[in-house]
């Protein structure tokens, strides 16, 4: 290995665990939105609503660690247990805190805007989503955001046969 690329290694390093951690920071903050949308629908009595959002939530946060280990696996960076936590605990923790938060307000303006920052959220990712997936397999892209449509919409079903 050259000299030059021996110097470059641990700042390609450096830069993709920044990167990491700077997708994290912004899941955190989309997900402290999600958690304002649960806490406010869990306050109103809107429960089925409440489930649905947990569950609905927690399928697609599920995915949302490839996004920040992603740049550390292209620089071919192995983090640390340390860093894996608080990534996590940054891009997770604020679920917790949203819903925390959320059952603190009664008021159905509150209740709305929670759920319209959530939507807000989802809409930008899938704006971020679209062009990308029409640049590698529209189709692909396409069939994804149908089952997970259907899978929203059988959960709800559930949810509901369940008395939920």
């Amino acid at each position: 290995m050259a000299a030059a690329e021996t110097a470059t290694r641990p700042l390609a390093a450096e830069a993709a665990l920044r990167t990491g951690m700077a997708i994290a920071v912004g899941i955190g903050l989309h997900n402290f939105s999600e958690g304002l949308a649960i806490g406010q629908a869990a306050t109103t009595g809107e429960v089925s609503l409440a489930l649905l959002l947990i569950i609905g939530f927690a399928l697609h946060n599920a995915t949302e660690g490839f996004g920040i280990v992603g740049p550390l696996a292209a620089a071919e960076v192995r983090p640390s247990w340390g860093w894996l936590g608080l990534a996590g605990l940054i891009g997770g923790g604020p679920t917790f805190l949203g819903t925390v938060v959320g059952t603190w307000f009664d008021s159905v303006y509150v209740f709305v805007g929670c759920l319209a920052l959530a939507a807000g959220a989802i809409l930008y990712v899938l704006g971020e989503l679209l062009p990308v997936g029409r640049r590698l397999s529209w189709e692909i892209t396409l069939w994804g955001l149908l089952a997970g449509f259907l899978l929203g919409v059988a959960t709800d079903l559930i949810l509901v046969a369940a008395g939920g």
